[in-house]
């Protein structure tokens, strides 16, 4: 029933945004500005178009493992060569939407605990405007050596996907003690510094140290939410609105796959995806580090 729920609710989404692109589509191919949307959409090397597949896979991604999407996005981006405060910055305007979506259904699903949203939002926005600003002139002035440090990071990351796949179910622990204050404020920090990290750190610390799954899930969608909002307004302010085929590829490629990814999480093998994914990311993030050292 919860599942059926929260499928209603992301095709209702899905539906919606189908109708509204459609009319816009038509409204421009009757105007004559068709042809000339294609011509910009084809610029910088199709790259509109590539992040739409981008934004498909890290969406179906997330869904069944629940968590990846901003590991995937921003490993392929800084392959492709875009700049670290472009990676970041992209990626949590086209987050702000998705991650709306999400937290949304779990409020309605009642996954969320408002206090543990609390403390973690809190934090987790002061740690969000740390690490936008910090990358905004990092990102610029010493973009091989940030490129360099995220890209070791996601190699961690992406080790960490990759040895989920050996690890066997173990039986519940007493919750451990966790300071919510300081996870929030190194998950907001990271993944805005880093353009993702969020899931694995937080959202993994919560339900290692035994807290209840579906209120660890739902509480850190929403907190998440919150700091991508936070990160995503402060980039506008300290950069604008730049390399708007991404943003647009990975907003429209994730909202109409998160319609499906819950239907998806039952058919695919998540053993296999851990192994693909990680080995993915661990292949793409040493080619970016070999890149920018020599």
């Amino acid at each position: 029933m919860i599942i059926s729920r929260k499928i209603q609710f992301r095709l209702n989404v899905f539906f919606v945004t189908a109708a509204v692109l459609s009319v816009a589509v038509f409204t421009m191919y009757e105007l004559g500005y068709l042809d000339e949307l294609f011509t910009i959409l084809a610029k910088d090397n199709y790259i509109f178009y590539w992040m739409l597949l981008v934004g498909i896979l890290a969406e179906v991604v997330a869904g069944s493992m629940g968590m990846g999407y901003g590991v995937i996005c921003t490993t392929t981006l800084l392959f492709l060569g875009i700049p670290p405060h472009a990676v970041s910055a992209s990626i949590h305007s086209a987050e702000s939407f998705t991650t709306a979506a999400g937290s949304i259904s779990h409020i309605r699903l009642k996954n969320v605990s408002k206090n543990l949203v609390q403390k973690l939002a809190i934090p987790a926005v002061i740690g969000a405007v740390i690490g936008a600003v910090s990358l905004t002139y990092l990102g610029e002035y010493y973009s091989k050596i940030t490129k360099t440090i995220i890209s070791f990071y996601t190699l961690y990351l992406g080790i960490q996907i990759f040895s989920n796949a050996f690890r066997h179910k173990q039986d519940k622990k007493l919750k451990r003690k966790t300071n919510l204050t300081r996870l929030g404020l190194a998950g907001g920090f990271i993944d805005s510094f880093a353009g993702g990290g969020w899931g694995p750190l937080v959202t993994g610390t919560l339900i290692k140290n035994s807290f209840t799954p579906r209120f660890a899930v739902g509480s850190s969608t929403v907190a998440k939410f919150i700091l991508t909002l936070t990160a995503a307004i402060t980039f506008i302010f300290t950069l604008g609105i730049q390399h708007w085929n991404i943003i647009l590829g990975l907003l429209i490629g994730g909202i109409f796959t998160a319609p499906f990814s819950a239907m998806l999480t039952a058919k695919l093998p998540v053993k296999s995806m851990f192994l693909v994914i990680g080995l993915l990311v661990i292949i793409m993030s040493s080619i970016t580090i070999y890149k920018s050292v020599f």
